[in-house]
């Protein structure tokens, strides 16, 4: 069995210009993606050009705490 901590974990990514709008008009809500990480390989914060239907464009995805 292994010990610690598993290398690839589950993280979170979240659409930063709906958060910037936060909840107005024009945003109905936050688009958030689920993907994995390997912890080993990439220590530092994943970000990712993803669709946001909610901005309905390609928007940078942050990954965000849990």
């Amino acid at each position: 069995m292994a010990k610690g901590k598993d290398v690839r974990i589950r993280v979170i990514l979240e659409c930063i210009s709906c958060v910037r709008k936060g909840a107005n008009e024009e945003s109905t809500g936050i688009s958030r993606y689920s993907t994995q990480k390997n912890r080993h390989n990439t220590p530092g914060q994943l970000e990712f050009k993803k669709f946001c239907r909610y901005c309905r464009k390609h928007t940078t995805h942050h990954e965000i705490k849990k």
